[in-house]
């Protein structure tokens, strides 16, 4: 009986240590915070987004998946781009339609 009661109080003793050393001793010294990881490498604002630029972009994983503001900036960005390229691109396509008409009136004349 006295057998068993030192393994009690031996297993709680050594629970009880465990537990301090896996919460920092006792102390309340809690380990810093780490930084959130943020996009390291977004998409350049000097200039034009190109094909590599997007290839290259990585978004940090968080506990759910990726970080909603990075992902939500990065969309916010290719959609202006990519509404200011068919803008563009519409000008150029009704230029080009309106260019033979220009010609041939041009060749009509004098």
């Amino acid at each position: 009986m006295l057998m068993f009661w030192f393994l009690v109080i031996a297993l709680v003793v050594v629970v009880g240590a465990v537990t301090l050393a896996v919460l920092g001793h006792g102390e309340g010294a809690a380990l810093p915070e780490a930084p959130p990881e943020r996009l390291t490498d977004p998409l350049p604002a000097d200039r034009p987004v190109r094909r590599a630029d997007i290839e290259a972009l990585r978004f940090p994983q968080t506990l759910r998946g990726y970080r909603m503001g990075d992902v939500d900036e990065a969309l916010a960005r290719l959609a202006a781009e990519l509404a200011e390229r068919e803008a563009r691109i519409a000008d150029l396509e009704s230029a080009l339609a309106s260019r033979p008409a220009r010609i041939a009136e041009e060749g009509e004349r004098p």
